[in-house]
């Protein structure tokens, strides 16, 4: 609260957020953001919302998202983000568990799903349609919910947000539940002010910035990125029209800083790489002479030495024609966190000149834990830890963490919560990972997703998945072999590479369907993966694979709304095919 006060006194008529409606870019100024936020709070008052009650917000990234969260902090309320794709039985556990006494939804479709289940919601005292006309009851159109604030004051309001401490819950973020429910992720303002400060620090963050929202709101990465950092240092934030139209928003904005998860950064690798395979023989050798340039210079730079005199010159013949494509002329600094990604795909950036930053963190300490810089950075390696924060590495290998970006614990939940945090005030992460001498961090895998086979070996699975994404038509990868005496593996297939690699090796394959079926793409693919084994430990080889013909998808149930893979949910769904691999 203390934070948007204070940005509002100095940059009150600068734009802070824009969003297009109707075809052209409407803009709230930060007074107009105020105005907002402090109505929405008020009308909290009005409704008679209880200090530390719940308040759920469900919608694409949008101004009135951020002043439903904002005024809903401003009232002492407690908001949880629910992710768009959730199902109404997902959003009735979230709103129930919450209390929620107000539901903040996006559209119709957001609505139906609360209509279904509000008879299941005894707290619940209305619901907010933020964008549209609503025409059922109890459920009142935003400019409408607006009006709820004029039977306030702004000294009833004043009295509410005084009462409120630093280390008060501000926010719940509810876990994706990739291993069973979700958990409510108690976030203190202390917890948000401490980290967004942190955060903005690092990337040198101004106020003429400008920067893109476009992932979920409901996970902390985006809320540290876009809302609770921007508002540190008045930067403008443009939401983006939707994710299909991602690449035409990135161009238009041009952000200052850019967070894209592992899946995001390796579709717009995919289309760079197919647009790529068109261009003519004399492109085609002057793209794979920059990239060797590129990828040396790079790694010249992450040991700080000097690069040759040749990168500048593939810089300006291809490197700075590739960022203004991308939209990232403009971006100090091009970040990948919240899932793991493959070292083909930072490699592939890094030889265009595009270095990717790791930042490695969880829900449970605000987001970051460990980050990465332009000038301070390792391919394949998570960063160094936050500063003011401390890192260490436990005797089983598991990384734990400690200072003011630890949560508060688990909502309603004191046995999770004695579980992830020990006597010290540790959290821990159930990754296991590394610390350079550097001071770098490394993920080698996830502490409980740890395969242990029928030899008693125990497998990183993660570290077999990323060399095996590594192969340019593979999309996804999920290695099983659990209590069994090989690894095989599942894979999903990139839609774009298949039919070049198809022609290489004499197939007629030209979609995920057609290779999944056919022998000579499925020697191809072996013939791959035996390369891949070939630089693995004898016990890390996948003596056996299964196409998907289909992509995994968060419709499919295989990814969270992040884009993770559910490795629980995969191995169910294809248990069939998994059983083959072992038959």
């Amino acid at each position: 609260m203390d934070v948007l006060e204070r940005t509002v006194r100095s940059h009150g008529p600068k734009p802070a957020l824009r969003v297009k409606r109707n075809g052209g870019w409407k803009t709230f100024t930060w007074n107009e953001y105020r105005q907002q936020v402090r109505q929405v709070a008020r009308a909290h008052l009005s409704l008679g919302t209880r200090p530390g009650q719940g308040v759920c917000v469900i919608g694409y990234n949008c101004p009135e998202w951020f002043f439903a969260n904002v005024g809903s902090i401003y009232a002492g309320a407690v908001p949880a983000g629910i992710y768009t794709t959730n199902s109404p039985e997902q959003c009735e556990y979230i709103a129930s568990h919450c209390e929620a006494s107000v539901v903040f939804v996006e559209n119709q479709t957001q609505l139906a799903k609360f209509l279904t289940v509000r008879g299941n919601l005894p707290h619940l005292k209305a619901i907010v349609l933020m964008q549209g006309e609503a025409g059922q009851p109890g459920v009142y159109t935003w400019t409408r919910f607006l009006e709820l604030g004029l039977n306030s004051t702004e000294a009833d309001l004043d009295k509410r947000m005084a009462a409120q401490s630093p280390d008060a819950m501000a926010t719940l973020i509810y876990t994706s539940g990739t291993t069973g429910t979700p958990k409510g992720v108690m976030l203190s303002h202390d917890n948000l002010t401490w980290t967004a400060q942190a955060a903005a620090g690092l990337v040198g963050g101004r106020a003429d910035d400008h920067v893109l929202s476009y992932l979920p709101l409901s996970h902390i990465a985006e809320q540290i990125t876009s809302l609770h950092g921007p508002m540190n240092f008045g930067a403008c934030v443009t939401f983006a029209e939707s994710m299909e139209k991602l690449g035409e928003n990135l161009r238009e904005v041009r952000p200052h800083y850019f967070l894209g998860v592992p899946r995001v950064w390796e579709k717009i690798q995919e289309k760079i790489a197919a647009v790529g395979a068109k261009n003519p023989p004399i492109k085609k050798k002057i793209s794979a002479w920059a990239r060797r340039q590129g990828l040396a210079g790079g790694y010249a730079e992450q040991q700080h030495v000097a690069k040759s005199p040749m990168y500048a010159i593939a810089n300006a013949l291809v490197f700075k024609k590739v960022r203004k494509q991308l939209g990232l002329d403009r971006a100090r600094i091009a970040v990948t966190s919240a899932a793991p990604i493959s070292r083909d795909t930072l490699e592939f950036f890094l030889s265009l000149g595009v270095p990717i930053c790791e930042v490695y963190g969880m829900s449970e300490c605000t987001g970051p834990a460990t980050v990465s810089l332009p000038d301070s950075y390792h391919t394949g390696k998570a960063g160094f830890c936050l500063p003011g924060a401390e890192l260490r590495i436990a005797d089983d290998g598991e990384v734990c963490m400690r200072g003011r970006h630890v949560f508060m614990g688990y909502f309603k939940d004191a046995e999770a919560t004695a579980e992830a945090v020990d006597k010290d005030g540790w959290l821990h992460s159930g990754d296991i990972g590394t610390i350079d001498e550097k001071g770098f961090l490394q993920i080698t895998d996830r502490k409980k997703d740890l395969i242990i086979t029928a030899g008693g070996e125990n497998i990183a699975p993660a570290l077999v998945e990323g060399y095996l994404k590594g192969i340019p038509v593979v999309s996804q990868a999920v290695v099983i072999g659990d209590r069994q005496r090989y690894l095989s593996v599942l894979l999903t297939l990139n839609a774009e590479r298949i039919k070049q690699d198809a022609e290489s090796c004499g197939s007629g394959a030209c979609d995920p369907e057609s290779a999944a079926r056919d022998e000579r793409f499925l020697g191809f693919l072996q013939r791959q993966i035996e390369a891949v084994n070939s630089r693995l430990a004898r016990v890390q080889a996948v003596k056996k694979f299964k196409v998907i013909p289909q992509e995994f998808s968060i419709e499919g149930g295989e990814l969270t709304p992040t884009m993770k893979v559910k490795r629980k949910v995969v191995t169910e769904k294809y248990k069939r095919e998994i059983d083959q691999l072992y038959s």
